[in-house]
């Protein structure tokens, strides 16, 4: 590698806003984030997944075709 154009690796923390903190390799120090995995709710299982139905049922259920 050539010396004096690659940035500086250092070890940084992540903050969440939820106060979950993980030490990591980064070329930024103190990264601050909205949401990681363990506030997100599609991974602690809290995502409400929308099960209506496509075009077809809501046709069949707004002129009553069983």
């Amino acid at each position: 590698m050539k010396q004096g154009i690659h940035p500086e690796y250092k070890e940084t923390t992540i903050t969440c806003a939820c106060g979950n903190v993980l030490e990591v390799g980064s070329t930024k120090e103190n990264i601050k984030v909205d949401i990681c995995s363990k506030c997100h709710p599609f991974w602690t299982g809290n995502l409400k997944q929308n099960t209506t139905g496509g075009r077809a049922d809501r046709f069949k259920k707004k002129y009553g075709i069983q």
